[in-house]
């Protein structure tokens, strides 16, 4: 494991063997990181946040508490995950929201996804197996195993391999590349 001397890492945060976490990084207590992954610079981590094996997450890239990420994603530079479907900063009665005043929408992201830069994801979602994310979308609903997502809010446009080439279906996308 590699933690570069500007990251913060709090007490109970768990980081996989191999794990590379680069500079400014933050994770918080109750975040579990898996092995071999890459977490560029100014990564955050929030608490309780679930990481899996061989994950790769580029620069700038927000994860807030409910999300759980399984193994081989990839999820590029500035890409932002939310938690709160209806996010205020304070009460109808104008008193500050705390800890008890929202629910938490969990997301998933599921083995071997894609996520292109910038794109945000909206709690409550879950993105499938092999799915693919275009830069900058905006995903609102559930993204399907292979599907290939763009625009905002992101579409369903296709489907894509294990390998991310462009399949004509699902099928195909799931028993590979044609010949």
């Amino acid at each position: 494991m590699f933690v570069h001397a500007t990251a913060e890492i709090e007490d109970g945060a768990v980081i996989g063997e191999g794990t590379k976490v680069w500079h400014f990084c933050q994770i918080r207590r109750g975040a579990r990181l898996g092995r071999d992954c890459v977490l560029g610079r100014g990564v955050f981590v929030d608490f309780e946040v679930v990481v899996g094996n061989g994950v790769k997450i580029q620069n700038y890239v927000l994860i807030y508490h409910g999300v759980t990420i399984e193994d081989g994603v990839f999820i590029g530079p500035h890409a932002c995950f939310t938690n709160d479907l209806f996010p205020r900063a304070v009460n109808p009665d104008m008193s500050p929201k705390g800890a008890d005043d929202w629910t938490l929408s969990r997301t998933l992201v599921r083995a071997g996804a894609s996520l292109g830069a910038n794109a945000t994801v909206v709690c409550g979602t879950t993105i499938g197996k092999w799915a693919m994310v275009g830069a900058g979308s905006v995903v609102t609903r559930d993204v399907p195993d292979h599907g290939l997502v763009v625009g905002n809010p992101a579409r369903l446009i296709g489907y894509v391999s294990a390998s991310g080439r462009r399949v004509a279906t699902q099928e195909e996308a799931r028993n590979g590349e044609p010949a």
